[in-house]
């Protein structure tokens, strides 16, 4: 199932959260090489990790982390613009557009595991009144976007080949959206109930508001 959460709930959620962190461990150090930091307890933070961001994790029915992405208002402090400004032509800070970081599935995760983080962004799109999320992905990202249906609009790019790395911008369709649950193999119903459980329609609306 799908869950948001921000960083201050992951205390409430232990397996879930230390699964996701020891995850993002395996998947940027070990398997991508990233220059990531990891921890004593083999887990991966970062920075952006202090900000009370939200994240949306698929998790398993054993409690523990399938997949996860981690979001920010660009209004704020973000990695594109930090770190990654020489991508762009300028700062990107809009309340309409949120950046989407530490895209992360654990070994062996299957398409649908993908397509169902894709889900939850499209339904924070819809209910958040974003209309964009920036983030950065390297290039075995895009044969996965691509699977899924949810290919960014390259901003700009750095290197090439395999060491490739891209700034890009989604935007969410309903038509693709419809394309991403079948993919995913969870109805859009299903997926706003997961939605509805986290937020509840009022606070959505007023995160909205004020983000």
């Amino acid at each position: 199932m799908l869950r948001y959460l921000y960083a201050s709930d992951l205390v409430d959620h232990p397996k879930l959260a230390r699964t996701m962190f020891r995850d993002r461990a395996d998947q940027f150090k070990i398997r991508l090489g990233w220059d990531v930091s990891i921890d004593a307890d083999g887990c991966e933070r970062d920075e952006y990790d202090d900000l009370n961001p939200l994240y949306v994790m698929w998790e398993e029915p054993d409690g523990s982390h399938g997949g996860s992405m981690r979001f920010l208002p660009t209004t704020g402090r973000t990695m594109v613009n930090e770190h990654f400004g020489d991508l762009i032509s300028g700062p990107i800070t809009s309340p309409a557009i949120w950046e989407c970081t530490r895209f992360c599935l654990t070994r062996g995760a299957g398409s649908h595991v993908a397509a169902a983080l894709m889900l939850g962004g499209g339904e924070i799109m819809q209910n958040f009144g974003v209309e964009h999320f920036v983030g950065v992905f390297d290039a075995r990202m895009v044969r996965i976007y691509r699977m899924i249906g949810s290919s960014p609009e390259v901003l700009g790019s750095a290197g090439s080949g395999r060491d490739q790395i891209s700034v890009g911008l989604w935007h969410f369709e309903q038509g693709a959206a419809a394309k991403v649950a079948e993919r995913a193999g969870v109805p859009m119903e299903l997926s706003r109930q997961w939605f509805d459980r986290a937020f509840g329609t009022i606070d959505a609306a007023r995160f909205a508001r004020t983000a």
